[in-house]
Protein backbone atom coordinates (compact mmCIF):
# COMPACT_ATOMS: atom_id res chain seq x y z
CA UNK A 1 0.00 0.00 0.00
CA UNK A 2 1.75 3.28 -1.27
CA UNK A 3 1.22 6.23 1.87
CA UNK A 4 -0.15 9.58 1.08
CA UNK A 5 2.52 12.15 2.68
CA UNK A 6 4.24 9.47 5.11
CA UNK A 7 5.87 10.20 7.93
CA UNK A 8 9.63 7.77 7.38
CA UNK A 9 10.44 6.50 10.75
CA UNK A 10 13.74 4.96 10.57
CA UNK A 11 14.73 3.37 14.15
CA UNK A 12 15.72 -0.02 15.59
CA UNK A 13 13.45 -2.36 16.02
CA UNK A 14 12.52 -2.73 19.89
CA UNK A 15 12.10 1.63 20.31
CA UNK A 16 10.08 2.54 22.72
CA UNK A 17 10.28 6.53 22.19
CA UNK A 18 9.63 5.99 18.50
CA UNK A 19 6.52 3.92 19.54
CA UNK A 20 5.07 6.67 21.79
CA UNK A 21 5.70 9.07 18.69
CA UNK A 22 4.01 6.79 15.77
CA UNK A 23 1.18 6.13 18.40
CA UNK A 24 0.47 10.13 18.41
CA UNK A 25 0.77 10.00 14.48
CA UNK A 26 -1.71 7.18 14.13
CA UNK A 27 -4.29 9.41 16.58
CA UNK A 28 -4.01 11.95 14.22
CA UNK A 29 -4.42 9.75 11.04
CA UNK A 30 -0.77 10.62 9.23
CA UNK A 31 0.03 7.88 7.69
CA UNK A 32 3.64 6.00 8.82
CA UNK A 33 6.22 4.14 6.86
CA UNK A 34 9.20 2.79 9.60
CA UNK A 35 11.82 1.19 8.28
CA UNK A 36 15.49 -0.17 9.66
CA UNK A 37 18.33 0.35 7.30
CA UNK A 38 19.64 -3.23 8.88
CA UNK A 39 16.60 -4.83 7.18
CA UNK A 40 18.28 -3.89 3.64
CA UNK A 41 17.00 -6.80 0.93
CA UNK A 42 13.57 -9.16 1.19
CA UNK A 43 12.23 -6.53 4.06
CA UNK A 44 13.63 -3.17 2.97
CA UNK A 45 13.97 -2.29 -1.03
CA UNK A 46 14.89 1.54 -2.16
CA UNK A 47 14.30 2.81 -5.95
CA UNK A 48 15.46 5.84 -6.97
CA UNK A 49 16.19 7.75 -10.12
CA UNK A 50 17.55 10.51 -11.27
CA UNK A 51 17.80 12.73 -14.27
CA UNK A 52 15.08 11.08 -15.91
CA UNK A 53 12.23 13.09 -14.65
CA UNK A 54 11.43 16.98 -14.41
CA UNK A 55 11.92 15.86 -10.50
CA UNK A 56 15.60 15.90 -9.25
CA UNK A 57 14.77 12.55 -7.49
CA UNK A 58 11.89 10.25 -7.97
CA UNK A 59 11.65 6.67 -5.98
CA UNK A 60 10.34 4.75 -3.57
CA UNK A 61 11.15 3.10 -0.12
CA UNK A 62 9.09 -0.14 0.20
CA UNK A 63 8.68 -2.32 3.20
CA UNK A 64 6.68 -5.53 3.42
CA UNK A 65 3.60 -3.60 4.41
CA UNK A 66 4.03 -0.03 3.28
CA UNK A 67 5.22 2.18 0.62
CA UNK A 68 6.84 5.94 0.90
CA UNK A 69 6.94 7.58 -2.46
CA UNK A 70 9.84 9.63 -1.46
CA UNK A 71 8.65 12.90 -3.54
CA UNK A 72 5.53 12.49 -1.26
CA UNK A 73 7.02 12.08 2.13
CA UNK A 74 6.42 15.07 4.48
CA UNK A 75 8.97 14.53 7.32
CA UNK A 76 11.77 11.74 8.25
CA UNK A 77 11.61 10.86 12.28
CA UNK A 78 15.42 9.60 11.98
CA UNK A 79 15.14 8.31 15.90
CA UNK A 80 18.08 5.22 15.89
CA UNK A 81 18.33 3.45 12.71
CA UNK A 82 20.78 0.21 12.44
CA UNK A 83 23.01 -0.27 9.56
CA UNK A 84 23.39 -3.72 8.23
CA UNK A 85 26.96 -5.10 9.23
CA UNK A 86 26.48 -8.22 6.89
CA UNK A 87 28.16 -11.34 9.26
CA UNK A 88 27.73 -13.93 6.76
CA UNK A 89 29.91 -12.05 4.45
CA UNK A 90 34.07 -12.09 5.09
CA UNK A 91 35.62 -8.88 6.00
CA UNK A 92 36.14 -6.84 3.47
CA UNK A 93 33.01 -7.92 1.68
CA UNK A 94 31.03 -6.71 4.49
CA UNK A 95 32.50 -3.58 4.30
CA UNK A 96 31.92 -3.14 0.95
CA UNK A 97 28.21 -4.07 1.59
CA UNK A 98 27.31 -1.99 4.25
CA UNK A 99 29.24 1.29 2.51
CA UNK A 100 26.76 0.80 -0.56
CA UNK A 101 23.37 0.77 2.21
CA UNK A 102 24.89 4.19 3.77
CA UNK A 103 25.80 5.61 0.51
CA UNK A 104 22.74 3.99 -1.60
CA UNK A 105 19.63 4.06 0.81
CA UNK A 106 21.09 7.08 2.73
CA UNK A 107 21.94 8.81 0.05
CA UNK A 108 18.77 9.17 -1.73
CA UNK A 109 17.23 9.94 1.51
CA UNK A 110 19.87 12.94 2.00
CA UNK A 111 19.00 14.00 -1.62
CA UNK A 112 15.12 14.75 -0.78
CA UNK A 113 14.94 18.67 -0.40
CA UNK A 114 10.60 19.04 0.92
CA UNK A 115 10.47 16.63 3.92
CA UNK A 116 11.65 18.19 7.46
CA UNK A 117 14.29 16.37 9.06
CA UNK A 118 14.15 15.61 12.73
CA UNK A 119 17.21 15.38 12.63
CA UNK A 120 18.83 15.51 9.27
CA UNK A 121 21.44 12.84 10.16
CA UNK A 122 24.08 15.06 8.40
CA UNK A 123 23.55 17.63 10.93
CA UNK A 124 23.49 15.00 13.77
CA UNK A 125 26.89 13.60 13.24
CA UNK A 126 28.20 17.56 12.80
CA UNK A 127 26.56 18.60 16.01
CA UNK A 128 28.00 15.28 18.23
CA UNK A 129 31.31 16.88 18.90
CA UNK A 130 31.96 17.49 22.38
CA UNK A 131 34.87 19.75 22.29
CA UNK A 132 32.65 22.27 19.53
CA UNK A 133 29.68 21.96 21.95
CA UNK A 134 31.23 23.20 24.11
CA UNK A 135 32.76 26.13 22.33
CA UNK A 136 29.31 26.85 20.94
CA UNK A 137 27.68 26.84 23.80
CA UNK A 138 30.61 29.68 25.53
CA UNK A 139 29.98 31.79 22.91
CA UNK A 140 26.70 31.97 22.96
CA UNK A 141 26.85 32.93 26.36
CA UNK A 142 26.37 29.70 28.85
CA UNK A 143 28.11 29.20 31.68
CA UNK A 144 30.47 25.76 30.87
CA UNK A 145 33.21 24.23 33.10
CA UNK A 146 36.35 24.48 32.63
CA UNK A 147 37.46 21.88 30.43
CA UNK A 148 40.97 20.54 28.85
CA UNK A 149 41.00 17.94 26.38
CA UNK A 150 44.91 16.54 25.80
CA UNK A 151 46.38 13.49 25.51
CA UNK A 152 49.72 15.09 27.37
CA UNK A 153 49.95 13.64 30.65
CA UNK A 154 51.66 16.93 32.12
CA UNK A 155 48.78 19.01 30.86
CA UNK A 156 46.05 16.49 32.35
CA UNK A 157 48.12 16.35 35.55
CA UNK A 158 48.66 20.00 35.76
CA UNK A 159 44.75 20.55 35.13
CA UNK A 160 43.69 18.25 37.46
CA UNK A 161 45.51 19.56 40.16
CA UNK A 162 43.95 23.21 39.85
CA UNK A 163 40.39 21.96 40.22
CA UNK A 164 38.78 21.78 43.26
CA UNK A 165 37.03 18.28 41.90
CA UNK A 166 37.62 17.07 38.77
CA UNK A 167 35.82 14.22 36.59
CA UNK A 168 36.63 12.50 33.35
CA UNK A 169 34.06 11.96 30.34
CA UNK A 170 34.46 10.14 27.20
CA UNK A 171 34.69 12.45 24.36
CA UNK A 172 31.59 9.85 22.76
CA UNK A 173 29.55 7.06 23.24
CA UNK A 174 31.07 3.71 21.75
CA UNK A 175 29.73 0.22 21.97
CA UNK A 176 32.44 -1.27 24.33
CA UNK A 177 32.49 -4.85 25.79
CA UNK A 178 34.80 -6.32 28.83
CA UNK A 179 34.14 -9.85 29.53
CA UNK A 180 31.60 -10.29 27.37
CA UNK A 181 29.77 -7.81 29.12
CA UNK A 182 28.80 -4.45 27.80
CA UNK A 183 30.77 -1.21 29.15
CA UNK A 184 29.29 2.43 29.76
CA UNK A 185 31.53 5.31 30.26
CA UNK A 186 29.93 7.56 32.91
CA UNK A 187 31.39 10.96 33.98
CA UNK A 188 33.86 9.61 37.06
CA UNK A 189 36.00 11.61 39.56
CA UNK A 190 39.55 11.60 38.69
CA UNK A 191 42.81 12.40 40.77
CA UNK A 192 46.01 13.18 39.78
CA UNK A 193 47.64 10.11 40.81
CA UNK A 194 45.07 8.23 38.85
CA UNK A 195 46.47 10.08 35.43
CA UNK A 196 49.69 7.67 33.78
CA UNK A 197 51.28 7.45 30.24
CA UNK A 198 48.31 5.53 29.08
CA UNK A 199 46.91 9.05 28.55
CA UNK A 200 49.03 9.87 25.48
CA UNK A 201 47.54 7.18 23.44
CA UNK A 202 43.94 9.22 22.71
CA UNK A 203 42.42 12.93 23.46
CA UNK A 204 41.08 12.56 27.05
CA UNK A 205 38.41 15.07 28.32
CA UNK A 206 39.11 16.25 31.68
CA UNK A 207 36.21 18.68 33.68
CA UNK A 208 35.92 21.07 36.24
CA UNK A 209 33.33 18.79 38.61
CA UNK A 210 29.63 21.63 39.33
CA UNK A 211 28.93 21.42 42.57
CA UNK A 212 25.11 20.98 41.46
CA UNK A 213 22.04 20.74 43.49
CA UNK A 214 20.32 18.67 40.45
CA UNK A 215 20.26 17.64 36.80
CA UNK A 216 18.30 19.40 34.67
CA UNK A 217 17.37 17.57 31.14
CA UNK A 218 15.36 20.29 28.71
CA UNK A 219 13.95 18.74 25.59
CA UNK A 220 13.15 21.32 22.81
CA UNK A 221 11.29 20.50 19.71
CA UNK A 222 11.09 23.27 17.18
CA UNK A 223 9.24 26.20 19.22
CA UNK A 224 8.88 23.94 22.08
CA UNK A 225 10.63 23.35 25.72
CA UNK A 226 10.19 20.79 28.16
CA UNK A 227 12.67 21.03 31.17
CA UNK A 228 12.42 18.49 34.03
CA UNK A 229 14.61 18.75 37.44
CA UNK A 230 16.63 15.41 37.84
CA UNK A 231 17.10 14.86 41.95
CA UNK A 232 19.36 12.55 42.62
CA UNK A 233 22.87 12.36 44.95
CA UNK A 234 24.91 10.85 41.63
CA UNK A 235 27.53 12.61 39.97
CA UNK A 236 26.18 10.51 36.79
CA UNK A 237 22.34 10.36 37.04
CA UNK A 238 22.28 7.48 34.10
CA UNK A 239 23.77 4.97 36.65
CA UNK A 240 20.62 4.37 38.42
CA UNK A 241 17.37 5.41 37.29
CA UNK A 242 15.48 3.85 40.33
CA UNK A 243 17.48 6.68 42.85
CA UNK A 244 16.33 9.07 40.48
CA UNK A 245 12.84 11.70 41.25
CA UNK A 246 11.62 14.34 38.65
CA UNK A 247 9.95 17.50 38.74
CA UNK A 248 8.82 20.29 36.10
CA UNK A 249 11.47 22.52 35.58
CA UNK A 250 10.83 25.95 34.43
CA UNK A 251 14.46 27.45 33.20
CA UNK A 252 14.80 31.33 32.90
CA UNK A 253 13.40 32.43 29.33
CA UNK A 254 16.77 33.28 28.28
CA UNK A 255 18.05 29.54 29.12
CA UNK A 256 15.43 28.53 26.70
CA UNK A 257 15.94 30.87 23.97
CA UNK A 258 19.59 30.06 24.32
CA UNK A 259 18.70 26.77 23.51
CA UNK A 260 17.04 27.46 20.82
CA UNK A 261 19.15 29.26 19.24
CA UNK A 262 21.96 26.49 19.91
CA UNK A 263 19.75 24.46 17.85
CA UNK A 264 19.32 26.86 15.09
CA UNK A 265 22.93 27.32 14.62
CA UNK A 266 23.66 23.71 13.88
CA UNK A 267 19.96 23.53 11.93
CA UNK A 268 18.69 21.27 14.48
CA UNK A 269 14.62 21.46 15.12
CA UNK A 270 15.40 18.79 18.22
CA UNK A 271 17.89 17.94 20.73
CA UNK A 272 18.32 16.75 24.36
CA UNK A 273 20.38 19.33 26.28
CA UNK A 274 21.79 18.17 29.68
CA UNK A 275 22.22 21.07 32.09
CA UNK A 276 23.50 21.18 36.20
CA UNK A 277 21.73 23.73 38.63
CA UNK A 278 24.42 25.14 41.32
CA UNK A 279 24.03 26.39 44.92
CA UNK A 280 22.97 29.42 43.72
CA UNK A 281 20.48 28.46 41.44
CA UNK A 282 22.87 29.11 38.36
CA UNK A 283 22.71 26.72 35.44
CA UNK A 284 25.86 25.15 33.93
CA UNK A 285 25.72 23.84 30.16
CA UNK A 286 27.21 20.65 30.15
CA UNK A 287 26.12 18.95 26.53
CA UNK A 288 23.77 18.24 23.67
CA UNK A 289 22.43 15.02 22.51
CA UNK A 290 20.97 15.86 19.46
CA UNK A 291 19.01 12.16 19.44
CA UNK A 292 18.62 11.85 23.19
CA UNK A 293 16.17 9.88 25.22
CA UNK A 294 13.04 11.37 26.50
CA UNK A 295 10.38 8.77 26.35
CA UNK A 296 11.00 7.76 30.12
CA UNK A 297 10.60 11.61 31.02
CA UNK A 298 7.00 11.95 29.27
CA UNK A 299 5.82 9.16 31.80
CA UNK A 300 7.39 10.44 34.98
CA UNK A 301 6.16 13.63 34.20
CA UNK A 302 2.97 13.43 31.83
CA UNK A 303 4.82 16.63 29.68
CA UNK A 304 3.38 15.61 25.91
CA UNK A 305 6.50 15.05 24.37
CA UNK A 306 5.35 12.76 22.08
CA UNK A 307 2.73 15.37 21.08
CA UNK A 308 4.79 17.61 20.01
CA UNK A 309 6.96 15.27 17.86
CA UNK A 310 4.03 14.10 16.56
CA UNK A 311 2.90 17.51 15.36
CA UNK A 312 6.09 18.55 14.53
CA UNK A 313 6.13 15.78 12.00
CA UNK A 314 2.76 16.74 10.91
CA UNK A 315 3.05 19.84 10.18
CA UNK A 316 6.54 18.98 7.86
CA UNK A 317 8.96 21.27 5.60
CA UNK A 318 6.99 24.60 6.10
CA UNK A 319 9.99 26.36 4.81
Amino acid sequence: MTEERPVLVATEADDITADMVITELNRRDVPVVRFNPADIGENLTVSARFGTCPSPVVGQVRTPSRTADVTRVRSVYWRRPEWPTFPHLSADDSRFAAAQVRYGLGGTLYALDGPLWVNHPLRVAAADYKPAQLALAQRLGFTIPPTLVTNDPDEARAFVGTQRQAIYKTLRWTPYTRGGLPVTGWANPVTVDEIDGSVRITPHLFQARVDKVADVRVLIVGRRAFAVRIHSDLLDWRKDYSALTYTVEHPPDRVTEGLRAYLNRLDLVSGSFDLAVDRAGRYWWLELNPNGQWGWLETETGLPMSAAFADLLTQGDLR
